[in-house]
């Protein structure tokens, strides 16, 4: 190839690259930078950040959590809903937990680590999501003095399980021979009886799931029990959005902490619903979506209106 045109090729890549940096790089983001600071644009475009007395507290787009410094809820604040985002509504690590319905089975601890002292995590303990949900439930149900029981929970707060093992026939019927709740382990001090859901499945006696033993030739059975199919603690309340992120809970999820942070404020629980009811949407466009309350723009229109006792000067 002639110098000549080796030099005009590269001339015509290079303007190319510098039309493509001003246009991309510079005239783009310019645009996209002024049209959003327009008005009615401008404080979505910054982030809709939330200001207090001069300081910035948050965003109405990104949720966070109202707990003490050892991660236990403040009483006078309604609650976010679980978040899987790093430590828990973490902007730097957006996400879910990537746990499906179909994960009902947890991890055990292993008792030797656990006898040592070290905690259910250190020493192996991963709770399955069906656990998680019921946990989080039965916790919820105590602190909002509300029915925690959910479908597929044993009262213990973890998820009833069945491994039943036993002959299996071509219809795909299983004539159970032994049968363990997976998720209830065997007590490891001597003398103490092993405590499952349930005392007997088709007949069989169910056990407590001994550790290092493999249940997974066993069809794994999850239990309904006779939970209202309808639980008190909504579904929101104990599953995390796919974000981890969600800055709304539902109207339902609000209603059940009323009555503990009216007693927290020292107010009249329909003065707080009022205060709910202020910060509750509908569904966008009359159809779309559901009714959602802002829990950061709830909590700081309390504080303003009823302030806690403990939040004085602070």
């Amino acid at each position: 190839m002639p110098l000549s045109d080796l030099i005009r090729q590269h001339l015509a890549a290079l303007r190319a690259l510098l039309v493509l940096t001003l246009v991309t790089g510079l005239l783009y983001p310019a645009g996209v930078w002024a049209v959003g600071q327009l008005p009615g644009l401008r404080d979505k475009a910054d982030g809709s950040l939330i200001e207090t007395d001069g300081r910035v507290v948050g965003s109405s787009l990104i949720g966070q959590s109202f707990t003490d410094a050892d991660g236990a809820p403040i009483a006078w604040y309604f609650q976010s809903r679980p978040s899987a985002a790093g430590d828990g509504y973490d902007g730097l690590a957006s996400g879910g937990s990537n746990l499906g319905p179909e994960d009902v089975v947890d991890t055990p601890a292993d008792p030797a680590l656990r006898a040592a002292g070290d905690d259910p995590e250190t020493a192996g303990f991963a709770p399955s999501l069906l656990t998680r949900v019921c946990t989080r439930s039965r916790e919820i149900g105590a602190r909002e003095n509300v029915d925690g029981a959910r479908p597929f929970c044993t009262p213990g707060g973890v998820g009833a399980v069945l491994a039943v093992l036993g002959t299996f026939h071509h219809d795909g019927t299983v004539t159970p021979e032994r049968v363990v709740s997976v998720n209830e382990p065997c007590p490891t001090r001597p003398g103490a009886a092993p405590a499952v859901f349930a005392t007997e499945y088709q007949g069989v006696r169910i056990e407590c799931a001994r550790y290092g033993e493999d249940y997974s030739a066993g069809r794994i059975v999850p239990v309904a029990g006779d939970a209202p199919a309808e639980p008190a603690v909504p579904a929101d309340a104990v599953t995390g959005s796919g974000s981890g992120l969600d800055p709304h809970i539902s109207p339902a999820y609000a209603d059940i902490q009323v009555r503990r942070v009216a007693a927290a404020r020292g107010v009249d629980p329909a003065a707080v619903r009022e205060v709910v009811a202020a910060h509750t949407a509908g569904r966008d466009l009359g159809f779309l979506g559901e009714p959602r309350v802002n829990v950061l723009e709830l909590n700081l229109d309390l504080d303003r209106r009823y302030p806690a006792p403990a939040a004085d000067g602070a």
